[in-house]
């Protein structure tokens, strides 16, 4: 039986201008689960990904054609509240982008934005989950007046995942989220997508092929802006269909 998808794009194009940067991507994403999509640099992964929260309708002169349909609704119509879609669809950035605020504030500051204060009880509890859930509560629960930005980079990263759990999405993008992480705590965030992919839907652009094989259950090869092959990771990794795929899987350019 087929998985209903929890994202799904159908003939999707996306330019630049005149530029066609993606081209007729078919893609249907499981729920919960760990997607990952690979591809040499300027293949259109991180593009694709920005499209499933529409980010990329802050860069001036980009037109996009074909649907993206999560949980049945097309969210390039027209009438789409993108506040409420982004609270959705939770976005982790490559770099960690902390804000030069205590801890508190970083974790608060999408509360606010989404008008999801109820007073500082609450305030704290929403807090005390995030951090929980990335593992930082013990470590941070008597430093949450320290500025964010002293903290490690892995620690850094996962305050930007918990900001992001804090508000309740179905969906979380991460954009190379352990590129600038030391291979001991790419490790340790790959754990902890494990742990969330338990209630959430998440899907990750790498470069790492390493990272996508161990962490994900599906993946999306892309080249020049076409998805060349989709499915199980272990299934594309070791019996890919498409010889594109094999060659770059092996090494053979990338």
């Amino acid at each position: 039986m087929e998985l209903v998808p929890k994202i799904e794009t159908v003939g999707l194009n996306l330019y630049y201008g005149d530029f066609l940067a993606l081209k007729g991507i078919n893609m249907k994403i499981p729920g919960q689960n760990i997607t990952a999509i690979v591809g040499p640099s300027g293949c259109g992964k991180s593009t694709l990904l920005r499209c499933f929260n529409r980010m990329n309708d802050l860069i001036e002169h980009t037109k996009v054609e074909g649907k993206i349909v999560i949980d049945g609704l097309n969210i390039l119509e027209p009438d789409t509240d993108l506040i409420s879609l982004r609270k959705k669809v939770g976005m982790v950035f490559q770099r960690p982008n902390v804000f030069d605020l205590s801890i508190y504030n970083n974790l608060k500051f999408g509360l606010r934005i989404h008008r999801m204060l109820d007073g500082k009880d609450e305030i704290i509890q929403s807090i005390r989950g995030g951090l929980e859930q990335v593992g930082l509560w013990q470590e941070l629960k008597d430093k949450l007046g320290n500025n964010a930005r002293t903290l490690m980079l892995e620690q850094q990263q996962r305050l930007c995942i918990a900001r992001v759990l804090i508000l309740k999405p179905d969906i979380i993008l991460l954009d190379e989220p352990c590129s600038a992480l030391d291979p001991i705590a790419t490790l340790r965030i790959e754990e902890l997508l494990q742990a969330l992919k338990q209630e959430y839907t998440l899907v990750i652009v790498t470069h790492n092929m390493q990272q996508a094989a161990r962490a994900s259950d599906y993946t999306g090869f892309m080249y020049l802006g076409e998805l060349v092959e989709f499915g199980q990771t272990n299934q594309v990794f070791t019996n890919p269909k498409q010889e594109l795929t094999e060659n770059y899987i092996s090494g053979h350019f990338g």
